[in-house]
C-alpha cells in the first residue's frame, strides 16, 4: 500500500542522491525569481530511489492527475494487456458500504453513458475477447483493477478498450434497476466463496490483529450490505473514489508508446474529479501481543500449526542498500526452509511440509514464525523438528555448502533472466509496472540486476547472511500460537505451549559442512544413431528417429529467446489401469519423491541447484510423461536427468511415504463443498461403477507401493515407445546429439505406442435418472449439472461444431441464468471429446445456485435447453463465440505451449498439425443451422444425466 511516510523519508534521502530529473527540476527553479516554492511529493517511486529504472517504460501524469505506465512490446506478438487500477479498494468503505466496492466493479459491465446495459461483454466478444478469459476485473482490499488482453494489435481495438476504460472510469450510470438486477449476482458470488477455508482465515486475522480495521473489510462484503444497497450508495463511492488523481492506468503491448500515449490523452485527457482519498486505516494491531493461543477446528480441514511473533513495520524504500541487504537475510530464509525441506522429503518425515519466514500486515505491523502442516493427530512431532531446525539456524548460522547453493540458484536465475530479456512477455511488464504502483518496487533491467548480485556476490558469506537473518528475525519467546484441524489437540491450549516449550529445549548442534554433489548419470551407452528425419512444410516441425525407435520432433523457434520446453512421452499412462486392478499407476506422479538408483530427491535438488532442470514424472492417459522448461546450457543435463527417471528410478520409501501422509485429509475432505462432492460421484455414475473411473476405498489406496507401481511400469520403462518434442530456442543439432547420447542410447523400444483397445472402451450409462447427491458444506449452497453423451475427436469438423455449441452453451448460460435471472455467479458449460476412449464424450452444464433456487434455476435451464432447438441461436450469438475462439488460434503458436501441442507428439499423431491448420477455415464454416442441429441431436432434456448436489444439512432459520 502507497505509503506517505515512506515517500518523506526518501525524499531527504534523494537530496544526495545524483538523481538527473530532480537537478534538472531544481535548476531550472533556480534561474526563476520566485523560486521559493514548497517542494511537491514525487509522483513516482523511483523519483526518490538511486536504483537504476529501467529505459524501457514510459511514464506520465495527465494534467488532471491521472498517471499512467506505458511499454512496446512484441512479446506475444501483435497483442496487448490493458490495466486500469483504481487505487481504493474496501478498506475505503464505511460501515455502511462494505462490500460496495465489489459491487462498483460489477456495475462496470452493467451500463454506461456509452455502452447500453448488458451490451459491454457483447462487444468485447464480436472483437474475440472472452468473458473471463480476457475481460475480467478484480477487488482488493486496497484497489480495483480492471484487466483487458487485446488478442491482436489493431488501432481501432486499442480505441475500444480505451473507451471502455474510460466508460468505466467516469461514465457509469448506475442505474437503480440495473443496481437490483445485479444484486442476485453477487449475492450469488457471496455463497460461492464462502466455505471452511474463508472461515479459517477470519479465524486467523481475528486472532493474529482483533480490532483491526481490515479484518471488517473482506472485499465482498457483508450480506446485509450488499441486500440494501442502493444507486445513490454505489454513485457516492464511485464519485469519491473514481477519481483522476487515484487512477494509473498501464498499457503493455505491440504498439508504438506514441500511439498508446496519443489514444490515452485523447480518451482521458478531459476527465476529470477530485483529489484521490486519504489512504485509510488498516489497524491498529497491538505488537505487544504474546504468549496467546487459539484453537479452530472444522472437519474439512487438515492439521496446521502456526507459531509467530509481532513487531513494528519497518518502513524500507526500495534503494540499493535495501536491496543488497534483502538479498542475504533472503538466502538466510531459504537455507531454514531448504533443511525443512529437507526433513520432509526423507524417511519417517515429521510432517507433511513446513516454512520459516516474515512478512508484514498493511504497515502496521511484521510478522516472523513457522508454519507446519501435519498428518492428522502429529502436530507435536512436526513442532518439535521445525523449531528444532529454526533454532539451530538462528545459533549457529548457515554452511558455505548451503550459502553457495542458494548463491548458485539466483545467480542462474538471473543470467536466464539477462538472456531471455529482449523476448519477455507482456504480463512480466505489467506485473512490473503494477508492482510500482502497488509495492513501490522499481522496474530495473535484468542485466542491472545481475550486475548488482555479481558486485555484492564475495560479500555473501555465511557470516554476512547469518547477520542479515538474525537482524531480520523476532525471537520466538512467548509467541503466538495457533492450531487448527479437525479435532482440537488432547490437552487443548497447555498441550500446544507444552509441547512449544519442550521444543526449545531441545539440543541443538552446528551443521555439518557437505561437499558437493555431482550428477551420476553421464553415460548411456554408444550414442543412436539417426534413421530417418524428415520436416513438415507448413509448420517447420522436424521429425527424427533413432536407431533404437526414440523419435523426436524438434521446432526452433525464438519467440522466447534462450528458453526450451522439452517433453517425453513413454508408452503406457492411465490405460494400463484395469477394472480388476484400477489403481496400477496411481502412484505415477509420487515417483519423483523417490529420487533415482543414485540420488533421492533431496540429493538431486542440490546436485541440480543453480541449473535449469527439472525432475518430473507422471501419467498421461496414455503415456507417463516428464516435462521440463530448460535452457540450451542445461539441455544436455535435462536430458541425462529424464533417461535416470526412465532406466534407474528410486523406488525409495520416502515417496511413498509422503502419498500416504495425504491419503487421511483427501478422503475427509469427499464431500466438504458441493463441487467435490459431485466430482467423488460423477464418473462412477456416469460409467456404471467402472472400478477405472471409481473411486476406490481408502484401504486401497494404504496399501498401494512401490513394488506395485514398478510391476506395473517396469515393463514400459525398459521396451515402451518413447516420443520427444523440443520447442524453442534451440541449435537443431545440439537437440539431436543431446537426445542421442541420452535416450537415443537406450537399448531398442517398441516403435509405436500400444492401442490397447480395449483399455479404451468406456461407456456412458443408459440410466438417465436424476441423480441427488449430498455435500457437507454450507447449508445455502448447491449445485446442478446437467450431461449429456457426445463422441470423441475421430471427427475434424464434428469437433470444431462441438466446441462452437460449448461456446454457445456458456454465452446462453451467461445471458439468462446470471444476467437476466440473477441466479448464478459463474453459470459454466463445455464439451470434452475424448481422444482415447473410443466413442465417448460428454457435454455439460453446470450452475452453482441457492438451495432455494434450485427448482428455478433448473426450470430456466429446461427453458434454455428446448429454446436452442428453436430461435436462440441467432446469428450475433455465433459470431460471439467465433471470435474468440478464431482470435486464440491465431495468437496459439506465440508461445512455446501452443507450439509443444502440436510437436510433442508430431510423430505418432500428426492429424494435429492437419487440424491446426485447417481450425479457422473449419470454425468459418460452421452455421446457425449446424448448431441448432447439434443442439437438437445431443442437447435434449430427455437424454441428460442430471445431477443435484444439496446440503446435507438444511438450512435453518436463526
Amino acid at each position: 500500500m502507497k505509503n506517505t511516510n515512506r515517500f518523506v523519508a526518501a525524499s531527504v534521502l534523494a537530496l544526495a542522491l545524483p538523481n538527473l530529473a530532480l537537478v534538472q527540476s531544481l535548476a531550472a527553479e533556480n534561474h526563476t525569481e520566485t523560486a521559493q516554492t514548497q517542494p511537491t511529493a514525487p509522483v513516482w517511486p523511483f523519483e526518490v530511489s538511486d536504483l537504476p529504472l529501467d529505459p524501457g517504460f514510459t511514464f506520465g501524469q495527465l494534467p488532471n492527475g491521472m498517471r499512467y505506465i506505458l511499454r512496446q512490446n512484441g512479446t506475444p506478438e501483435g497483442t496487448a494487456m490493458v490495466r486500469m487500477r483504481i487505487d481504493s479498494g474496501s478498506l475505503e468503505e464505511t460501515e455502511a458500504e462494505r462490500g460496495l466496492s465489489h459491487y462498483l466493479e460489477h456495475m462496470a459491465f452493467n451500463g454506461s453513458t456509452g455502452i447500453p446495459e448488458g451490451e459491454m461483454i457483447k462487444l468485447l466478444e464480436r472483437e474475440g475477447l472472452a468473458f473471463g478469459a480476457d475481460t475480467n476485473a478484480s477487488t482488493g482490499y486496497e484497489a480495483i483493477t480492471y484487466m483487458l488482453n487485446l488478442p491482436r494489435n489493431d488501432e481501432d481495438l486499442l480505441d475500444t478498450a480505451l473507451m471502455i476504460m474510460r466508460e468505466t472510469a467516469s461514465e457509469l450510470t448506475i442505474a437503480e434497476d440495473a443496481v437490483e438486477r445485479e444484486r442476485g449476482v453477487i449475492l450469488a458470488e457471496e455463497r460461492d466463496r464462502r466455505n471452511f477455508q474463508l472461515r479459517a482465515y477470519e479465524d486467523r486475522i481475528n486472532f493474529s490483529a482483533p480490532g483491526a480495521r481490515f479484518i471488517d473489510r473482506l472485499p465482498i462484503g457483508t450480506i446485509d450490505v450488499i441486500s440494501n444497497a442502493t444507486a445513490a450508495q454505489l454513485r457516492a463511492l464511485y464519485e469519491r473514489t473514481y477519481t483522476p488523481a487515484n487512477t494509473v492506468l498501464v498499457i503493455v503491448g505491440d504498439y508504438p508508446v506514441d500511439v498508446m500515449e496519443a489514444k490515452l490523452k485523447e480518451r482521458f485527457a478531459d476527465w476529470s474529479g477530485p483529489a484521490a482519498p486519504v489512504d485509510p486505516e488498516t489497524g491498529p494491531i497491538d505488537i505487544t501481543r504474546t504468549g496467546l493461543t487459539d484453537i479452530y477446528t472444522d472437519p474439512s480441514l487438515s492439521e496446521n500449526l502456526s507459531v509467530f511473533r509481532l513487531g513494528p513495520w519497518i518502513d524500507e524504500p526500495d534503494t540499493l542498500a535495501n536491496r543488497r541487504n534483502n538479498v542475504l537475510r533472503s538466502i538466510g530464509y531459504a537455507i531454514v526452509n531448504r533443511r525443512l525441506a529437507r526433513l520432509a522429503r526423507g524417511a519417517d518425515a515429521p510432517f507433511r511440509g513446513a516454512s520459516y519466514g516474515a512478512g508484514e500486515v498493511f504497515e502496521d505491523a511484521r510478522t516472523v514464525g513457522l508454519n507446519v502442516s501435519s498428518v492428522d493427530g502429529e502436530w507435536r512431532k512436526g513442532l518439535l523438528a521445525t523449531v528444532q531446525v529454526v533454532n539451530e539456524a538462528l545459533t549457529y548460522g548457515f554452511t558455505q555448502a548451503e550459502v553457495d547453493e542458494q548463491i548458485a540458484r539466483r545467480r542462474t536465475a538471473l543470467e536466464n533472466a539477462v538472456k531471455a530479456a529482449d523476448t519477455r512477455a507482456n504480463a512480466a511488464f505489467t506485473n512490473s509496472a503494477l508492482s510500482l504502483v502497488v509495492n513501490e518496487l522499481v522496474p530495473t533491467t535484468p542485466q542491472s540486476s545481475l550486475e548488482r548480485f555479481e558486485g555484492q556476490a564475495s560479500e555473501i558469506t555465511p557470516e554476512s547472511v547469518f547477520a542479515a537473518f538474525k537482524a531480520d528475525t523476532l525471537p520466538l519467546t512467548e509467541p503466538m500460537i495457533r492450531f487448527q484441524g479437525r479435532t482440537a489437540p488432547e490437552g487443548a491450549e497447555q498441550a500446544l505451549r507444552a509441547a512449544f516449550a519442550e521444543a526449545m529445549a531441545l539440543p541443538i548442534s552446528a551443521p555439518e559442512e557437505t561437499g558437493a554433489l555431482e550428477f551420476a548419470y553421464t553415460d548411456f551407452g554408444e550414442p543412436g544413431a539417426v534413421v530417418a528425419d524428415d520436416t513438415d512444410g507448413p509448420l517447420g516441425i522436424r521429425r527424427i528417429t533413432f536407431a533404437n525407435g526414440v523419435r523426436l520432433n524438434l521446432k526452433q523457434t525464438d519467440i522466447r529467446e534462450d528458453r526450451i520446453s522439452v517433453r517425453v512421452a513413454v508408452d503406457g499412462g492411465n490405460l494400463l489401469a484395469t477394472k480388476e486392478d484400477p489403481l496400477a499407476v496411481y502412484l505415477s506422479g509420487s515417483l519423483p519423491a523417490g529420487g533415482l538408483g543414485k540420488h533421492s530427491q533431496d540429493e538431486l535438488s542440490s546436485v541440480l541447484a543453480g541449473r535449469s532442470v527439472r525432475f518430473s514424472f507422471g501419467a498421461g492417459t496414455d503415456a507417463f510423461v516428464m516435462t521440463s522448461g530448460t535452457t540450451p546450457r542445461d539441455l544436455e543435463l535435462q536430458m541425462q536427468v529424464m533417461a535416470a527417471t526412465i532406466t534407474d528410478p528410486g523406488y525409495r520409501r520416502e515417496g511413498v511415504e509422503r502419498f500416504r501422509q495425504n491419503i487421511d485429509n483427501y478422503f475427509e475432505t469427499l464431500r466438504s463443498t458441493p463441487s467435490r462432492a459431485l466430482g467423488t460421484a460423477q464418473a462412477r455414475e456416469l460409467s456404471d461403477g467402472d472400478p477405472r473411473f471409481t473411486l476406490q476405498p481408502k484401504a486401497a489406496f494404504e496399501a498401494l507401493d512401490f513394488a506395485g507401481l514398478e510391476a506395473a511400469i517396469s515393463d514400459r520403462l525398459a521396451k515402451g515407445a518413447i516420443e520427444v518434442g523440443v520447442v524453442g530456442d534451440v541449435d537443431e543439432q545440439a537437440v539431436i546429439d543431446a537426445v542421442a547420447t541420452t535416450l537415443g542410447a537406450l537399448p531398442p523400444r517398441e516403435a509405436d505406442f500400444l492401442p490397447r483397445e480395449e483399455a479404451r472402451q468406456r461407456t456412458f450409462t443408459a440410466d438417465r435418472s436424476r441423480r441427488t447427491l449430498t455435500h457437507e458444506g454450507e447449508a445455502d449452497q448447491a449445485l446442478i449439472r446437467f450431461v449429456w453423451p457426445a463422441t470423441d475427436d475421430n471427427d475434424f469438423i464434428e469437433a470444431v461444431e462441438f466446441q462452437m455449441l460449448a461456446r454457445v452453451l456458456k454465452l446462453e448460460l451467461t445471458d439468462r441464468i446470471r444476467e437476466e435471472l440473477g441466479q448464478a455467479y459463474s453459470p459454466r458449460a463445455g464439451v470434452s471429446l475424448s481422444h482415447f476412449y473410443r466413442d465417448y464424450g460428454t457435454i455439460t452444464i453446470t450452475v452453482s445456485v441457492d438451495v432455494e433456487q434450485v427448482d428455478a434455476t433448473r426450470a430456466a435451464i429446461l427453458d434454455m435447453i428446448e429454446d436452442l432447438q428453436g430461435d436462440a441461436i441467432t446469428p450475433d450469438v455465433l459470431e460471439r463465440a467465433r471470435k474468440p475462439l478464431l482470435e486464440r488460434h491465431t495468437n496459439t503458436l506465440k508461445s512455446l505451449g501452443g507450439w509443444m501441442r502440436l510437436t510433442e507428439r508430431a510423430a505418432s499423431e500428426a492429424d494435429r498439425i492437419v487440424r491446426y491448420e485447417g481450425y479457422p477455415e473449419a470454425i468459418e464454416a460452421v452455421t446457425v443451422e449446424q448448431l441448432r442441429a447439434r443442439a437438437a441431436e445431443f442437447v435434449r432434456a430427455d437424454e441428460a444425466v442430471e445431477f443435484v448436489v444439496v446440503p446435507e444439512t438444511p438450512a435453518t432459520d436463526e
